[in-house]
């Protein structure tokens, strides 16, 4: 199942959200801060932060709670991993591997 919701916190207008990523346990996050939620499923989520592209992998995933107007997102199930993904990180990955297979 891939969705898009799209939390409004695009507009220049308003004041600038912070961006918090608070875990319990390894079975419940809440996030704050999401301009939009690109795709989900119950093993990888992908969401458009103030700070960035988050990525969070796990298995039984499912959304908890959407708060569009906060920019809230609550997830739970076994949590793996959270990545961001920057614009430069692929770079680095592609010099750290081209550096190791010489």
């Amino acid at each position: 199942m891939s969705q898009y919701y799209d939390t409004g916190q695009n507009t220049a207008k308003g004041p600038v959200q912070e961006h918090d990523v608070v875990m319990r346990g390894r079975r419940l996050l809440d996030i704050t801060g999401v301009r939009q939620v690109e795709s989900f499923d119950n093993e990888e989520f992908l969401l458009e932060t103030n700070m960035g592209f988050l990525a969070i992998r796990g298995q039984n995933l499912q959304m908890k709670n959407l708060d569009v107007d906060k920019g809230i997102v609550s997830i739970k199930g076994k949590i793996f991993d959270l990545v961001y993904l920057d614009e430069h990180s692929g770079e680095k990955a592609k010099g750290f591997f081209s550096k190791l297979f010489k």
